[in-house]
């Protein structure tokens, strides 16, 4: 019997993580978990994997990870919640997948290739799409000052390591916090232009929704401060103030990104409108999912309440 005739679906909620967003993790994995369970349709199980690495209940008592990979193989639907690698990168996918779970949103390839951005950037451009000129530089390699420049990590989210360089006195800090995080760093050049998100929804019945566009404004750096630490310099606004011939341009070329990578489910999908036109900035296929991140906003300017938007990421899984 399917839920839609009265049986519920066991969804496995997994927040946590090893890596940096660990904190950011939980809170979208406490916010999906809590709303869905106050859904007829759906049984929620909620767990955590440690900063260590290790497993716990939704209580905080630790799992072995037999008995954790058990609950998960009973359950229908992962809606794995953990932010960066380990997690948004196609780990938790191909975990589910091994075990025969369907998962919400993108798989172990496409969760791969957005999870590394330099990846996106030679996809990108290979679909038409812009994208900052910049290197790929290692531990080792020599990096010159040759001008004002972004660092960041390849493979790393939430702005964790971002750091924009304007002297060449504080390019060797930039690398090293970049480093921190992963041991491959992007330098790039610095893009001025309108910070500007839109999600592409596959919904259930197979058919793509883009939603309303979302401007990201902030007082100087949009770094892991502005996003998560309450800033009063932080604020979205959607439906963009954007052209009919902008938002025309931006969904087809986020449509085109979100298809090259082969993602699946939700995928926020950021730019930078600039005057040579729109400029990818990055592909997150686990974003942030409490109910003030930016795709529910953006889903709720399309008409989609956080309780329909989560149902449908589900449902998606289901038949996929």
């Amino acid at each position: 019997m399917s839920a839609a005739e009265g049986a519920t679906t066991r969804v496995a909620v997994i927040g946590g993580g090893t890596s940096s967003e660990h904190d950011v993790s939980n809170a979208t994995a406490d916010s999906i978990s809590t709303t869905l369970a106050g859904l007829d349709e759906f049984e929620v199980l909620r767990m955590d994997i440690t900063r260590c690495g290790g497993w716990q209940d939704a209580d905080g008592s630790a799992l072995d990870a037999a008995v954790a990979l058990g609950k998960l193989a009973r359950c229908e639907v992962l809606f794995g919640s953990v932010h960066g690698p380990g997690g948004e990168d196609g780990t938790l996918a191909a975990l589910a997948s091994l075990l025969g779970v369907a998962v919400v949103g993108s798989g172990l390839t496409a969760g791969a290739l957005a999870m590394d951005k330099w990846v996106t950037k030679l996809v990108a451009a290979e679909v038409g799409v812009q994208v900052a000129a910049g290197r790929l530089v290692r531990p080792d390699d020599l990096v010159t000052w040759e001008g004002p420049v972004v660092v960041k990590p390849v493979a790393a989210g939430s702005s964790n390591g971002v750091s924009l360089v304007r002297e060449p006195g504080d390019l060797e800090v930039a690398l090293k916090a970049a480093f921190a995080e992963d041991d491959r760093v992007l330098v790039e050049e610095v893009v001025e232009g309108r910070e500007i998100d839109v999600a592409v929804l596959r919904r259930a019945d197979g058919t793509l929704l883009v939603t309303p566009a979302l401007e990201v404004h902030v007082d100087g750096f949009f770094d892991y401060d502005a996003k998560y630490g309450g800033s009063d310099g932080t604020r979205f606004e959607v439906p963009a103030p954007i052209t009919g011939a902008e938002r025309a341009e931006l969904e087809r070329q986020a449509v085109d990104v979100f298809e090259a990578l082969g993602c699946a489910g939700v995928a926020r999908v950021d730019f930078f409108l600039t005057e040579r036109g729109w400029v990818l900035n990055e592909v997150n296929t686990v974003p942030g999912m409490t109910a003030t991140s930016q795709v529910p906003l953006m889903a709720a300017a399309a008409g989609m309440t956080y309780a329909e938007l989560l149902s449908d990421l589900v449902r998606s899984a289901r038949v996929r």
